[in-house]
């Protein structure tokens, strides 16, 4: 099934103002599936750590982590979602410069995949771009 997602940025060290994007998924795609596609919406360089992490806020000390080292950037859209009451899902770039990007479910009904459509898909994007390095 495709699922409609909702990226948003949150905070970022260069942030200059809000950027969101629509992304369609497969929902079978996994955190680094998902990891790959906010990389292409926001254009930046694969060059950092990252990882997911579920959680009330950005802030939230009480987080579940997605990340590399215990292979749970695996787990497909399928497994995640719904998230727990209250929670979000959260994609964390560069811990120095603080990339943060909350991404949501839409309430768009899940449909089949378009025939000889790719995924994921960029369907839109509002607002400034954020800019990984300034000049």
């Amino acid at each position: 099934m495709i699922w409609t997602l909702e990226v948003k940025l949150v905070c970022g060290i260069y942030a200059q103002g809000p950027w969101e994007a629509t992304i369609e998924m497969d929902s079978a795609a996994t955190l680094e599936d998902l990891h790959r596609a906010i990389q292409s919406a926001v254009r930046f360089g694969d060059d950092h750590l990252y990882l997911f992490y579920v959680a009330r806020s950005h802030t939230s000390r009480a987080r579940t982590v997605f990340e590399d080292k215990d292979g749970s950037l695996e787990t497909t859209l399928a497994k995640l979602f719904p998230l727990p009451w209250n929670r979000k899902l959260f994609y964390w770039f560069d811990f120095s410069d603080d990339w943060k990007f909350s991404i949501d479910r839409t309430r768009t009904a899940p449909r089949g995949p378009h025939k000889g459509g790719r995924y994921p898909k960029l369907v839109a994007t509002r607002g400034d771009t954020p800019v990984q390095y300034p000049l």
